[in-house]
């Protein structure tokens, strides 16, 4: 009797975990390092000032000089020259909704967990708790039934007239729990969960591959040039004699820039194969956990070789069970009775955790041998 679980003492749906360590880490950091620089940004934007310098002439006053500064920041526009001599612009607007996009990452990277908690959250949550429930209750009705087959043992009055009992029990399946089995034979040909895992995966991929490929091309085309010449001779200045056609203005806020750039595309160079990694392991069981189970009565999906192509629903529950291996309270108990089970004398007669439990309660003594 005290091989029995508990009954849980609160609801098991508290503190169950929907979403694998390894993606929640991808989350924090795939979200969370584009907000945090870009804090960054605006803080030293608000604290600094105007995030351009320029050389005005000498002969202009404070407020002319101030009056530069902003038209060259609001227009961002490089005047040059090319090798022929002709006039060429190049716009530097980039630079100035370079914070903003770095929050547009953000939101983008934020879209596959969208996709993740509202398209499939609901059904696994569902099938996490049916299953552990039923896990935990099987452990109990094995032990149940020991205890039933004691009490048995105890009343008859020929022990070998039992033994024959229980090996007929044996060979008719009398001992099988079929609906938890069932269960997850159903989930097998199910595709639900894994179709949005991947399709999460590839989300994540396509933006983060967009965002290094928006980076290279700041860096190629204007992460380079921190000086530029600006022109002020537009609108009611056109006419202006004393005002020189090109003024050289250089970037406060570049090299700010430029480290946070490298520091995002950076980290999402690293983070690829890690997306990559967790989408294949999908294409491999976890027999560990549902081996241990096959102490069970009659649980053999994996003896019966039930487990087919990987790429299923059920390796995706498999996966999350093994994230809430804490709130299976008898994989504990079971995996303690497997590893008995290899070091016991007479193991080939140890199948399930009844007959396991059979051994405990001393019934060996008097099983008749054959």
């Amino acid at each position: 009797s005290a091989a029995l679980l508990p009954a849980p003492g609160g609801s098991r749906a508290k503190g169950l975990r929907l979403e694998l360590p390894s993606d929640r880490l991808l989350k924090f950091v795939t979200v969370g390092l584009p907000l945090c620089l870009v804090s960054l940004a605006f803080a030293r934007e608000f604290s600094a000032g105007l995030q351009i310098s320029c050389f005005s002439p000498t002969n202009f006053t404070g407020k002319q000089s101030a009056y530069v500064d902003t038209a060259c920041w609001d227009s961002l526009v490089h005047h040059g020259f090319d090798a022929e001599g002709h006039a060429v612009t190049k716009s530097l607007w980039a630079l100035k909704v370079f914070p903003y996009s770095l929050l547009v990452v953000a939101v983008l990277m934020y879209m596959p967990y969208l996709l993740w908690r509202y398209a499939a959250v609901p059904a696994l949550h569902s099938d996490l708790l049916f299953i552990i429930d039923e896990l935990d209750k099987s452990y109990n009705r094995s032990v149940r039934l020991v205890q039933h087959m004691r009490k048995v043992q105890q009343a008859s009055a020929e022990p070998e007239r039992f033994w024959e009992e229980y090996e007929r029990a044996r060979r008719e399946r009398y001992f099988e729990f079929p609906l938890l089995e069932r269960y997850l034979t159903c989930k097998q040909h199910a595709h639900s969960l894994v179709v949005i895992y991947i399709l999460r995966s590839l989300l994540l991929l396509l933006f983060m591959a967009a965002t290094c490929l928006y980076l290279v091309f700041l860096h190629l085309n204007i992460f380079f040039q921190d000086e530029f010449s600006c022109s002020i001779k537009t609108g009611l200045l056109q006419a202006e004699p004393h005002i020189p056609p090109l003024i050289p203005c250089k970037l406060v806020f570049f090299s700010v820039f430029q480290l946070i750039s490298l520091s995002v595309g950076g980290v999402y160079v690293l983070l690829i194969p890690v997306v990559i990694y967790n989408a294949l392991q999908l294409c491999q069981w976890d027999k560990g956990l549902l081996s241990v189970y096959e102490m069970l009565p009659a649980f053999d999906l994996l003896s019966r070789k039930m487990l087919t192509c990987p790429v299923n629903d059920l390796n995706v529950i498999l996966l999350f069970l093994r994230a809430n291996i804490s709130k299976l309270t008898s994989f504990g108990r079971l995996n303690a009775v497997s590893a008995l089970r290899e070091a016991a004398a007479n193991k080939q007669d140890i199948d399930t955790v009844v007959d396991f439990m059979t051994l405990l309660a001393g019934l060996e003594t008097t099983k008749p041998k054959h």
